[in-house]
């Protein structure tokens, strides 16, 4: 776990940027299409870990996005290449394109000046995505993983950051998967070798500083 003064120093706000992943209504809310990690998310604190995180990043200055999974009605697009894709087709609940599904999830609010970055393939918020352009136009040097879920999209997100260049720092009780114990498996025996772990209060800590310029 770093020092205080290491982590201010990685969260700095003019090159930090807090990335959400699929906290959308049809994930993790209480009609989503996978019960289990809807409630695991909340049940945990998850959830509302990551509505703090986000409110203290409007208050401080730190770009979020909000990274969205979703189909178009026809499909169009989408992979079939995994077990994954094809079980998700078949979820009473979809995820599609529009729909209350792919809205960001209560108790997180989107303010005007995030960025919500919506994708029809892949199982990465990273790669494929707009997230990489939009981090180097930032000036992002740090960023800030959060979401769901440690089984799949967590994991690609940390790996992708890191290999484009990006220190990732990874709030343990801020991101969830399923069983309940994998998250910190997952943590303890990989996102730990390449990221920076440490808790969400830790990173508040940080983030509750005065705005720039004021």
């Amino acid at each position: 776990m770093p020092s205080c003064a290491r982590l201010s120093e990685l969260l700095d706000p003019t090159a930090t940027v807090l990335l959400t992943v699929e906290c959308q209504q049809g994930v993790v809310g209480p009609d989503g299409a996978l019960p289990e990690l809807a409630r695991q998310a909340q049940s945990s604190g998850a959830l509302g870990r990551i509505a703090r995180l986000v409110a203290a990043a409007h208050d401080s200055d730190v770009q979020v996005i909000h990274a969205i999974a979703e189909r178009r009605p026809d499909g169009r697009g989408a992979g079939r290449n995994a077990r994954l894709f094809r079980a998700a087709e078949r979820l009473p609940v979809q995820q599609l394109s529009g729909t209350t599904a792919v809205r960001v999830a209560p108790p997180i609010e989107v303010a005007e000046q995030d960025i919500v970055v919506r994708r029809l393939h892949g199982l990465s918020p990273v790669q494929g995505t707009e997230v990489d352009a939009l981090l180097r136009n930032l000036g992002c040097r740090t960023l800030i993983v959060t979401g769901v879920s440690a089984n799949v999209a967590i994991p690609n997100a940390v790996f992708d950051a890191v290999n484009l260049g990006y220190t990732a720092v990874v709030p343990a009780d801020a991101i969830a998967g399923v069983p309940a114990d994998y998250t910190a498996a997952m943590v303890r025996h990989t996102l730990a070798l390449v990221a920076t772990v440490v808790t969400t209060d830790e990173v508040l800590g940080c983030l509750r500083r005065p705005r720039r310029g004021a």
